[in-house]
Order: structure tokens, then sequence, then C-alpha cells
């Protein structure tokens, strides 16, 4: 009996000894209760650009799945959250112009309209500098989907991150061109996809060189944008009149590589970013993609690290997606190593978290 309870008692220690180390290893990790694969096998090599939104029946993610980026073969993959597993990826839309000619798609990006259907949208062209937008809509929660609907020429939707609903009605989608320069714009539908409007560019590409807006919420009309830049700096503008006009580029206080990011504003008036904590290194086209971070704000300007979802030197980890759901958690995917799409949660009230001074993550 007396060694059977030391066989215990050694064992408990061993494992309370092994969670303790790996706590210490992992110091970035409170609050995260899912870490998972959406898929381990799948009828593509590469994968990229995932995003996510709460249906009625649970979440759905989408991403753009093929040979590789560019590749004609490129197309919109979708997985449904069903009871806790992940569904089968399916593809839902690809760049099919005739039976002998076809064109990679990008970025996909999904927003639930309240009461109503889901919106997938996505471009299609031979590269980011030649898009153009469509979309297509679902009923059912990402089992079915509509015919494909063509935007506006020289029309594109959400780049990269989720559009916002204003309180007008106005679906507001955070774009942008990389023609003559990195710019960020402005296209608005009142009657989500039926009519479309454009506003901008809103920067000067002599001072930032900016695209893939992601949009906070700070009420009474003030939004914020978070920006991609080739400025090695998340840029950030804000408006005070819905969007309508906007401040100067400036730096944000956080560190860019020149890679995706995506933030959302929390329903408690918190905001939340994801990102890649690098700075890109002088004369650098770009900086790592490892790793990949989560900092959470009060206002939008004094930025508190608060995760470190992947911290490996095996690149890459990097276009994030943040949603947070009805429940209050926090959901994120992103590009794992372009072999996988990643799906991370956490509750936003268990974050541990130490404040972000000069561009720093803290030790």
């Amino acid at each position: 009996m007396f060694r059977f309870s030391s066989s215990l008692l050694f064992l408990a220690l061993l494992c309370s000894c092994s969670v303790a180390a790996l706590a210490q290893d992992n110091p970035w990790r409170a609050g995260i209760v899912t870490d998972e694969f959406i898929y381990t096998e799948a009828p593509f090599p590469s994968c990229h650009a995932s995003t996510l939104a709460e249906t009625k029946e649970g979440i759905v993610a989408a991403w753009f799945g093929g040979t590789y980026e560019r590749h004609p073969d490129v197309g919109i993959w979708v997985s449904r959250l069903v009871k806790g597993k992940w569904t089968k990826p399916v593809e839902v839309a690809n760049g099919v112009i005739t039976p002998n000619f076809r064109m990679p798609t990008w970025n996909p990006v999904l927003f639930q309209i309240p009461n109503g259907d889901l919106m997938l949208f996505y471009k299609i062209g031979p590269d980011p500098r030649h898009m153009q937008g469509y979309f297509r809509t679902s009923a059912d929660a990402g089992k079915t989907w509509s015919e494909q609907k063509r935007m506006p020429d020289g029309f594109s939707g959400p780049v990269k991150n989720k559009p916002v609903l204003l309180d007008d009605g106005t679906l507001l989608c955070g774009s942008s061109t990389e023609i003559d320069g990195w710019m960020v714009h402005f296209e608005r539908t009142r009657d989500f996809g039926k009519t479309w409007e454009k506003s901008g560019p809103i920067n000067d590409t002599r001072d930032y060189e900016v695209i893939q807006p992601s949009i906070l919420q700070h009420g009474n009309g003030v939004l914020q944008i978070l920006c991609r830049s080739q400025n090695a700096v998340v840029a950030e503008s804000w408006s005070y009149d819905n969007g309508k006009t906007w401040t100067l580029m400036q730096p944000s206080g956080l560190p860019n590589n020149n890679s995706g990011t995506d933030a959302v504003t929390l329903a408690d008036g918190r905001h939340v970013i994801v990102y890649n904590h690098v700075k890109t290194a002088i004369n650098a086209s770009r900086g790592h993609r490892t790793p990949l971070n989560v900092a959470i704000s009060n206002d939008g300007k004094q930025w508190d690290a608060a995760l470190i979802l992947e911290d490996s030197q095996i690149k890459e980890y990097s276009y994030p997606s943040v949603i947070q759901t009805s429940d209050g958690m926090v959901h994120v995917t992103y590009t794992w190593r372009r072999e996988r799409i990643k799906h991370v949660a956490f509750d936003p009230n268990r974050l541990k978290t130490k404040p972000i001074v000069d561009e720093k993550w803290p030790q």
C-alpha cells in the first residue's frame, strides 16, 4: 500500500513539474482553450489567407488552396466547425473562365449578414495587381452557395480582412491596390452587394505604402484602421465621421514585417490585433513571418502584449483572421507553413498582458 501511494505521488509530482516546465517555456499562452489544425490532409499541397465568420450554425472558415500561390489551380476552400470538429474542406469557388482557361483566386473574406445570408468575397486574377472582385452567398451557413456574382469593374470588396457594418446599415470594406504604389481605399454597399460606392485612396505613397486595412470601431462614428506596410510598422489612420474622411497615416506603435495582420473590436470595447511582431530590417523587402503574436488595447493607442501563437524558427505563420463569437471567445485562423490552416481560440478575460514599449515585445 505504501509503495503504491508513493508511486502515485511520484507520478503526480512528475506531471506537475512537466506542466510547470511547459508553462515556463511558453509564458505567452494564458487563456488559450483550442489549438488545432482545421485539416491534416487535403487535395491541395499549399494554402494561404484564411477568413472566419460565425453563423447561426457555428463557425465557418475559408482560404485559398492549390499547387502554390498564383498557380491557376488555386481555388477557394471552405470548412465548417460542426459539433467541435471541422468538416472536410470543399472547393466552393475557382477562377475557371473557359474550359481551357483558368486563373488563380485570392484572399477570401467571409461576412455574416445579421439574420441573413453568409457572404463570401474573393478575387480572380493573375496577380494581386490585377484582380477582379466576386462574391457568393450561402443561405444555409456555408453548406451550399449561390452562383458567382461579379462586382463592378475595379472593385474587390474587402481585400483581405472582414468588413464592418455601420449603424446606418452600410457595409464598409477596407480595400487596397498595388498598381502605382500601395494605396488604401474603401468600398461601400448599402444593400449587401447589389450596388457599390468607392472612396479614397487615403494615403500618400511618398509617406506610407500600405494595404490590407482592418477596421476597429470606437463608437460615435470613430473608426481606426491598422494596415500592413512597407514602412516596417503597422500603420494607422483614424476617422471621426464613420469613414468618410481619414487622418494622415501614422505608426501605431507596433512593428510590421510587410505581412498581413487582422484586428477586431471586442464586445467589451477592447481591441485585439493578430500580427507578426517583427520589424522589417533596413534594405530588406520584408521580415520573417514568425513569431505570430496577439496584442490587446483599451483605446487602440497603447498596446499590451498578450499571446504568442507560434514561435518556431521554421517559417511561416502568417495572414491571420480574427473574430469574437457570441460566447465571448476569440477565434483566430492563420497560415501554418503554407501547408495547413491553424485554428486557435482564447478567452480574452484570461489573458496575462504586459505593455509594449518602443515596439518591443516585453520579456
